[in-house]
């Protein structure tokens, strides 16, 4: 069956600007926060869309700078002293994912809870509406495409929008209203059911309507350059060489440099996996991204943009988000989107310094608001404890943390709260009178062996009991000798006991499994 990311579809064009107009500030204030020229971010994001969106197997991924790098990045440059030796490391990084696309390395997206995966969702939608309340408001100290709960200004993730009212700008709050109720009218069945203004995306909508309704404000209220887009201009295009870096190969085999690739490599490449896994969730084609050649994709991209001067690139999920919320049918609008980037930057960026941030956070609260729609919660309670209780502490840790360090306690605690719950489920007891029964339910490992002690210590002399191991199809070593003694030990306390598939055949089963399972691959 021929994949449908290779089929072209006129909606793939306005899903391209979409995801352009989230992607512009965030590409910028990544490249800020990361201490790198400000065009590094861009070449990244046009880097993301054109090379990795053309070699990707992902219908709607969408690649460029990512937030959880912006540390890593800041603390590079600064050690290694040198922005051109730091674009070594990022090409030696590229490198190195391209060796884990080809050792096959991607299966480990595999391994992620559903719950976990979920709940990264459900808190990357918070944390963009909350992030983007501040801009709404006029309040551009933080910059755009910060994860992290504690922020550069010295403000963390709830006290940034709790700033005094005389600093609030009524400019800005006018656009980012203005913006959302044209992008829930833009949701609604109305505009959807118009063959000509379904085509015409909302967030460009409300983009020029942004743009408009500053340029007609009086002086004294509209919004200053710290408030708008703020993209480095050139003369002529006879100034765009100068815009691009190259790298400095001469201390790549130092030891600090390989350290930098390989941990750029590491968290770019988890973070793709994580993005990619998020994102197959949220696309409803039921399609899934071949995990090895997305890594094999965000490697080459890595390799070109240090080439030209562009910062680590990986899939990221809220331009992916967009992506698919804006209805992309195919990978083009990843590859369009890098395009404009590309050619709005360099031709008219006059232009895009006209557009107000707080229209582009209007365009960002609508994301976030679908990734982190209330149905979610209704739909995981509903799900049971063991996917709610995960689901909820990915989304805390992540809010109160970032993307990575969240994502990494949401997975131990789900792995944890797994094992406690089989733990638990293991083994059931039964009382009635002086019958007891001691039911087997599933696999039954060594660490239920304290528990099946404690119970059968129990048991008085002169009862019976009753142990069932029919619904376990493996039995420990340990769980089989704790039986037996107890057997013995029950003809001197007068303790009667019977039971049903407990035997040594049990206890060989995954040993005789491995044993079939090499035969038959052996023929």
């Amino acid at each position: 069956m021929k994949k449908s990311y290779n089929k072209f579809k006129p909606v793939d064009i306005s899903a391209s600007i979409v995801v352009f107009l989230v992607a512009l500030p965030l590409c910028l204030g990544i490249a800020l926060a990361s201490g790198a020229p400000l065009f590094s971010g861009l070449i990244a994001g046009v880097v993301g869309g054109i090379v990795v969106g053309s070699i990707s197997g992902s219908r709607v991924g969408v690649s460029g700078p990512a937030a959880g790098l912006t540390v890593v990045v800041l603390d590079a440059i600064t050690g290694l002293g040198s922005f051109p030796v730091f674009l070594s490391a990022v090409i030696l990084a590229g490198i190195l994912q391209i060796g884990f696309g080809l050792m096959k390395l991607g299966r480990i997206a595999y391994f992620f809870p559903s719950s976990v995966i979920k709940g990264m969702l459900t808190a990357i939608g918070l944390l963009i509406i909350l992030k983007q309340i501040p801009h709404a408001l006029g309040i551009d100290l933080d910059y755009e495409g910060d994860e992290s709960f504690v922020q550069p200004d010295g403000k963390n993730t709830f006290t940034e929008f709790l700033q005094p009212l005389q600093t609030l700008l009524p400019a800005a709050i006018v656009i980012s209203i203005i913006g959302i109720l044209i992008l829930v009218l833009w949701d609604s069945k109305f505009i959807k059911g118009n063959k000509i203004l379904k085509m015409i995306p909302g967030a460009l909508i409300v983009v020029v309507l942004g743009v408009v309704i500053n340029l007609i404000m009086p002086e004294n209220l509209r919004l200053g350059t710290s408030h708008l887009v703020n993209l480095p201009l050139i003369g002529s295009l006879s100034e765009v060489p100068s815009l691009f870096t190259l790298p400095d190969f001469s201390r790549i085999l130092e030891f600090e440099v390989i350290k930098v690739a390989f941990i750029i490599a590491v968290i770019a490449s988890v973070e793709t996996l994580l993005c990619v896994e998020a994102t197959d969730k949220l696309d409803k084609s039921g399609e899934l991204t071949p995990t090895n050649r997305e890594l094999f994709a965000q490697g080459a991209g890595n390799v070109v943009s240090g080439l030209v001067g562009g910062i680590p690139v990986t899939q990221v999920i809220v331009r992916s988000s967009a992506n698919i919320q804006a209805n992309a049918n195919s990978k083009y609008s990843a590859i369009f989107h890098g395009l404009i980037l590309l050619l709005t930057a360099i031709l008219i960026p006059f232009i895009l310094n006209l557009i107000p941030l707080s229209a582009l956070a209007a365009v960002l609260v609508m994301v976030g608001y679908k990734l982190a729609n209330p149905k979610v919660f209704k739909q995981m309670w509903a799900e049971g404890q063991d996917q709610f209780v995960p689901f909820i502490v990915t989304i805390v840790a992540i809010l109160f943390t970032d993307l990575l360090i969240g994502i990494s306690i949401g997975f131990a605690f789900g792995l944890v709260y797994v094992l406690l719950t089989n733990f638990r489920s293991s083994v059931t007891l039964f009382k009635e009178g002086n019958l007891t029964i001691i039911r087997l339910n599933k696999d039954v490992f060594f660490f239920n062996k304290a528990e099946i002690i404690e119970r059968l210590q129990s048991i008085e002399p002169g009862e019976k009991v009753y142990i069932d191991g029919t619904a376990a199809k493996f039995i420990d070593h340990d769980i089989y000798l704790t039986i037996e003694e107890f057997v013995e030990e029950a003809k001197n306390k007068d303790i009667d006991v019977n039971w049903k598939s407990i035997s040594r055949k049990k206890i060989n089963f995954i040993n005789n499994y491995e044993v079939v399972s090499k035969t038959l691959a052996s023929k």
